[in-house]
């Protein structure tokens, strides 16, 4: 059992997307610190995996198909998440897509609206019911909780040719800060965590490629980042030890906002 400053022991987080990339890392950081875990992603497979990784860290674990674009199955999701661990403590809301267009020109209506549909529909959905039930619990007498967004350096910059996936980001951002205010007077706080450039299944895996060099040449700390860079800031943000931290966008992007 973890003791100590980030101790989630007793406490409940959700991580969306959580069964790869830096989702499987926030999910980490929470097992490795007491925490119990439910991870919603699109890919049984998948799923399991990450499930049996994450209980051999001592976790206890759920795992379940939901597909956060539907604000059915995200209610039906919490549904069974409060049936089986009765209360959440920390939504991690990282489930999105890869862009799947380069430029604005050539960016198909159907798929600009299929993209936003998960990437920030889906968060919408995700924190809101999350926080719904965080707010029920403060008012039958214990507050707090932590909402998480997985942004990008994308919410302070152009991003050129992807701007379905700016768009998200930036909007998430706009209303993590919107529900700081709100949910304040509970003891919620809600916060972002923006990653630079982060070598996952996504960007390949394996030895650095060219554009893995040239991302990290951009750093002053010269690598890329790992989905194990996430583990300590989804432990601080779900743990105690973040209780008077609300309304702020962490970056974790080895210094590259400040190397321009």
């Amino acid at each position: 059992m973890a003791k100590g400053l980030f101790d989630l022991s007793g406490k409940v987080t959700l991580v969306t997307g959580g069964n790869s990339g830096i989702g499987l890392g926030f999910a980490r950081g929470i097992a490795k610190q007491g925490g119990s875990l439910v991870i919603w992603a699109r890919s049984a497979q998948k799923n399991a995996a990450a499930k049996k990784e994450l209980e051999a860290l001592g976790a206890r674990v759920a795992a379940r198909q939901v597909d956060v674009s539907s604000e059915e199955q995200v209610i039906a999701g919490y549904g069974a998440l409060m049936q089986e661990f009765g209360r959440i403590d920390c939504v991690i809301a990282n489930a999105g897509l890869p862009p799947s267009s380069n430029s604005t020109l050539d960016l198909a209506t159907k798929d600009y609206h299929a993209f936003l549909g998960v990437a920030m529909h889906g968060a919408f959905y995700t924190l809101r019911e999350g926080a719904r039930l965080m707010v029920q619990r403060a008012q039958a007498g214990e507050p707090g909780g932590s909402l998480v967004f997985c942004g990008s350096l994308s919410m302070f910059k152009g991003l050129a040719g992807k701007v379905q996936y700016a768009a998200s980001k930036a909007a998430l951002g706009a209303i993590i800060r919107s529900m700081a205010v709100e949910f304040g007077k509970y003891g919620i706080r809600a916060n972002s965590v923006a990653p630079g450039y982060i070598k996952t299944g996504m960007t390949g895996e394996g030895e650095l490629s060219p554009i893995d060099k040239f991302f990290a040449a951009k750093n002053p700390i010269p690598r890329p980042g790992y989905p194990a860079d996430f583990e300590g800031i989804a432990a601080y943000l779900a743990s105690d030890a973040s209780s008077f931290v609300t309304g702020d966008t962490i970056t974790v992007d080895g210094g590259c906002m400040v190397n321009l």
